[in-house]
């Protein structure tokens, strides 16, 4: 089998063939550093996150490109209520966004790229499409993109044009899916809603030049980001369904006006996020940070909520609706403990394991099972499903109830002592190729933990506790290890503590 994706411009699953053998082009749309990023904004980066894994994993060579947009409505408008330079302002937020991507375990673009860096590359961009009549000067000083001009437009989005509400031009970055309209490649300069943030820019307009006071429009900074980094055209261009109108159609209309050569090869859009299956809106109470899921569960330890988070989108088809409860919280993280529980167990298993599966013969010669038939050939099957899985349009969901029966065959083969030290080995270094893509396995459980002093001091108090029958106290220092997200267990030979 081959990788095959859905392509949201042909509305069909097609064989992925990459524009150039030996680098696949990857962009996906970044954040809008005004305010700390939601649940369905991350979940969107996770989607692109484990694409990207997927197809490294796969063996494709891949650079990856996000743009952040720090010029825009919103950030203009919130940085001079917070009386913060836009700079201080978006730079604070955009740090804050990389930070919950790392704590989700999703991996950071190659080139991370500020719109505020690109205005040359825009302003290029602007003028060609200018010279070429497929834009013009309105009365205030903006310049607007004639869509009528571009014939293919709405192919994308396979728009119903003649059921749109045709608007002669729109200066908001962002307006109604039900309207088509000539939109801002460069915004006018407004005293009033601008403040302190103005750009300037040379255009040469019937052959004389102009400077032009404003900044960029939304749709132009991608464009221009793209052309910057990648050139001409693209492999794949990710994003959430809701920028597929009007942002990404705009992209194209933009892009493929200025190059003449088709943007991008495919196009992959993940569903929304619901709260109850509800839309989740501050209105409605249901709007969460990762900041605020952590603290409505704060009993339960943050790194175990990012897993459990990141488990959960991993168990939802990407182009389908996200229903976040926190029942459903509940459950991914109950989930990652079990494949922890597994982990650790290995580790003790491992841990008592010789170095070899030698056994000395009558004759004392030396006999080896290192590795069965039987282990190579269920090796094998776990890899295989796992890849053909993920060939079939990044399906996470079903790769992960391959996880999941490989997590019951070690458990059952270490009940039963089936794995010599080689086989053991190798489950360990299955589960770190597994791990290039789905990024929830920890690994540090396989080695013995080293107790900080104060938790040894405690766990020994504990113990002394409960040989004296003192049950109250043995009980308090067990909660006061759980605040510190450590637990006790108790063996038949002893006890040990673990993280929890």
């Amino acid at each position: 089998m081959s990788l095959h994706l859905y392509n949201t411009l042909t509305r069909t699953t097609e064989r992925f063939k990459p524009i150039r053998q030996d680098e696949v082009k990857v962009y996906y749309c970044g954040p809008t550093p005004y305010n700390y990023a939601h649940i369905g904004n991350l979940r969107a980066y996770l989607n692109s996150d484990f694409v990207v894994r997927s197809l490294r994993f796969l063996g494709y060579k891949v650079k990856t490109v996000m743009n952040i947009t720090d010029i825009d409505d919103k950030t203009i408008r919130d940085s001079q209520k917070s009386r913060k330079t836009l700079q201080e302002f978006t730079e604070f937020y955009a740090g804050e966004f990389l930070t919950d991507l790392s704590k989700l375990g999703i991996r950071h673009a190659d080139t991370i790229a500020p719109i505020s860096t690109l205005i040359t590359d825009m302003r290029k961009m602007i003028q060609w499409l200018f010279d070429k009549w497929y834009a013009y000067l309105a009365e205030d000083g903006s310049i607007y993109y004639s869509v009528s001009k571009f014939r293919k437009y709405g192919e994308l989005a396979h728009l119903d044009m003649s059921g749109m509400i045709s608007s002669v031009r729109i200066n908001n970055d962002e307006y109604d899916k039900d309207q088509v309209a000539d939109f801002a490649l460069w915004k006018a300069y407004d005293s009033e809603s601008d403040g302190p943030n103005k750009w300037t820019i040379e255009i040469t307009l019937d052959g004389k030049t102009q400077k032009l006071d404003g900044r960029p429009g939304w749709h132009i900074e991608c464009s221009a980001c793209n052309y910057r980094f990648f050139g001409e055209q693209i492999d794949i261009h990710m994003g959430g369904i809701d920028n597929l109108f009007p942002h990404h159609q705009n992209e194209v209309a933009q892009t493929e006006a200025y190059t003449g050569k088709q943007f991008s090869k495919y196009w992959m859009h993940g569903g929304h996020l619901l709260v109850d299956n509800k839309k989740m809106a501050k209105s409605a109470g249901n709007f969460y940070t990762l900041r605020d899921v952590v603290e409505k569960q704060s009993d339960t330890a943050p790194e175990l909520i990012y897993r459990g988070f990141r488990l959960m989108a991993l168990q939802n088809q990407y182009r389908e609706n996200f229903n976040f409860t926190f029942e459903r919280l509940g459950a991914a993280v109950n989930t990652i403990r079990g494949l922890d529980e597994m982990m650790k167990r290995l580790g003790r298993y491992i841990a008592k394991l010789p170095e070899t599966s030698e056994e000395r013969t009558g004759r004392g010669k030396l006999k080896f099972h290192e590795i069965s038939r039987e282990f190579r050939d269920n090796q094998q099957y776990f890899m295989q499903e796992f890849v053909d899985k993920l060939e079939d349009d990044f399906d996470t969901v079903s790769a992960m109830t391959i996880v999941f029966e490989f997590q019951g065959y070690v458990n059952s083969g270490i009940d039963e002592e089936l794995f010599s030290p080689l086989e053991a080995r190798s489950l360990v270094d299955l589960m770190r190729s597994w791990n290039e893509v789905i990024g929830i396995f920890d690994f540090s459980l396989l080695e013995s933990e080293s107790l900080p002093a104060d938790i040894q001091a405690l766990a020994l108090d504990r113990y002394d506790a409960k040989m004296a029958k003192n049950w109250a106290e043995a009980d308090r220092i067990r909660d006061e290890l759980a605040s510190k997200w450590w637990k006790m267990i108790d063996e038949k030979n002893g006890w040990r503590v673990e993280k929890i």
